[in-house]
């Protein structure tokens, strides 16, 4: 007898989310602190358009870690792993 893979609801709710949100939250910041400092390093050395590309990458971080916050004050206290 065959048996069929049967569709399974996603792991992720409010409750149990699915992303690690405070491992991504860590990420953005590096990744924020990283292409501000790289940024700034290309403007002075006179590669403009790079500089702006970084910033612009930059400033998608900043969302990201909004997005993060947002859904962290959603989730509620308890969950303090950087992991989970």
């Amino acid at each position: 007898m065959i048996r069929r893979r049967q569709n399974k609801p996603p792991k992720g709710s409010l409750e149990r989310p699915y992303s690690a949100l405070n491992l991504r939250l860590v990420l953005a910041a590096l990744g924020i602190a990283l292409c501000v400092g790289l940024g700034a390093t290309a403007w002075a050395i006179d590669f403009t358009v790079l500089a702006i590309v970084l910033w612009a990458l930059a400033v998608v971080g900043v969302i990201d870690i909004v997005v993060v916050l947002r859904r962290r004050r959603q989730r509620g206290p308890g969950h303090d792993s950087l992991f989970e």
